[in-house]
């Protein structure tokens, strides 16, 4: 359930109309509604809830926006960072650096010493080598690094293999016929302190299964460690869950999700950490963008928008489906092809698509977009960074400004022989 529904024939953010918005702003823009990220947020932590002992860790790949960040702070929720700017934003959020997890295989030294003398709650190691940095450099200033280390199941989650992380030849964490060895060695170092095992087989998971198979495995890996004599505290489980990002489709649900990790470690007696990010912000965000013209096609219309690939890439990165509606729509109906203004045939959002009928200056909302929309974003074509508001009830902000291309270019220089 999201917070974007029709009143009087018109599409609103909980109680805005997003025509005032679109007014007031300018188009392209982002609207998130906050009622939606807190009801996600918590059918999440609710789902998870026979579980033991926890730990949410937000995806902040996902939606790095302040704002945001600071919503999930307000529900709980620490992040999974993949850089030193996310764990900086979490910081600014107000999460604490205990809660935060860092992830990614390519943290610099200088990110992990940063990250360490932040306080970072736990490193998930992609590598031995990294694990040897990470010791030396918590090491050399009197500190204690603690980690986990994230082993590669060679599962295949069913996903786009662009967002498939689990698999023997993807480049995350390290093999799992290697993980016993590397995990002796690294918890032998000093400055470590190796407390656990993470996992996560890729993104918009679409069936139980593969998770099923790859957090039974390492279950197997845990006992086998803990029968050489470590102690394992934590086990990271990731994220991934998918959400439906078209009108009807079915996909597991959260209390799905819950059931089978319940069942699966019922005995595992550790904190259980999950890096939810798409399921908690996916829906919580439309990208709202109004029609330049309507322009005759071979075979059907195409309906230019002033969004582009640039604003919302997933549709060129990935063939991914986002639904376009309108948002006064008339009740007519078409078969259109929908693209933006940008010199490239990726620039297409839509194809063949039997949608809502729109003529020039309509809005068109693209539903599903509050995940990696305005945090993929840039200024190809010389276009600009999309601004993003936030909607609480019957009042909103702008909680990202639109920033034009001449400010880019402000931050540019020609070199004095030029």
């Amino acid at each position: 359930m999201d917070h974007f529904q029709y009143r009087d024939g018109v599409l609103h953010a909980e109680d805005v109309p997003l025509p005032a918005i679109a007014e007031a702003v300018g188009t392209p823009v982002y609207v998130y509604s906050e009622a939606t990220l807190r009801r996600h947020a918590r059918v999440f932590r609710e789902a998870l809830s026979a579980v033991d002992r926890t730990h949410f860790a937000f995806a902040v790949k996902s939606n790095p926006n302040l704002a945001v960040l600071r919503v999930l702070r307000d529900e709980g929720f620490g992040a999974d960072v993949v850089s030193i700017g996310e764990a900086r934003r979490a910081l600014a959020a107000g999460m604490p650096a205990a809660d935060i997890v860092f992830s990614g295989v390519g943290k610099t030294d200088d990110e992990l010493a940063e990250a360490v003398e932040a306080g970072i709650g736990q490193f998930n190691l992609e590598s031995e080598e990294e694990g040897v940095e990470l010791a030396r450099i918590a090491h050399a200033r009197g500190l204690v690094a603690t980690a986990a280390l994230r082993v590669n199941p060679d599962v295949d989650a069913g996903t786009h293999d662009k967002i498939s992380t689990g698999k023997a030849d993807n480049k995350f964490g390290v093999p799992f016929h290697e993980a016993p060895a590397i995990f002796t060695r690294l918890a032998a170092l000093p400055g470590m302190n190796l407390r656990g095992l993470a996992v996560h087989i890729g993104s918009q998971i679409s069936d139980l299964a593969p998770s099923r198979a790859a957090f039974a495995k390492m279950g197997g890996l845990m006992r086998d460690l803990r029968a050489a004599g470590h102690a394992i505290t934590h086990m990271d489980l990731g994220g991934g869950l998918g959400v439906p990002y078209r009108a009807g489709e079915e996909l597991p649900t959260p209390a799905d999700y819950g059931a089978m990790v319940a069942e699966v470690t019922a005995d595992w007696d550790v904190t259980v950490m999950f890096e939810p990010g798409r399921v908690i912000t996916g829906n919580s965000g439309v990208l709202v963008s109004r029609v330049v013209r309507v322009k005759r096609g071979a075979n059907h219309p195409f309906v230019v928008v002033d969004a582009a690939m640039n604003d919302l890439a997933r549709p060129a990165m990935y063939d991914a489906w986002h639904d376009v509606v309108a948002v006064l729509p008339t009740g007519g109906k078409t078969t259109a092809n929908v693209v933006g203004p940008i010199c490239e045939s990726s620039d297409t959002f839509a194809k063949n698509r039997e949608m809502d009928a729109v003529a020039t200056g309509d809005l068109v909302a693209f539903r599903t977009a509050g995940a990696y929309g305005a945090t993929m974003a840039n200024t190809y074509n010389s276009r600009p960074l999309v601004p993003e508001v936030l909607v609480c009830c019957d009042r909103y902000a702008v909680v990202a400004s639109r920033i034009d291309p001449a400010t880019i270019l402000a931050a540019e220089q020609v070199p004095d022989w030029l």
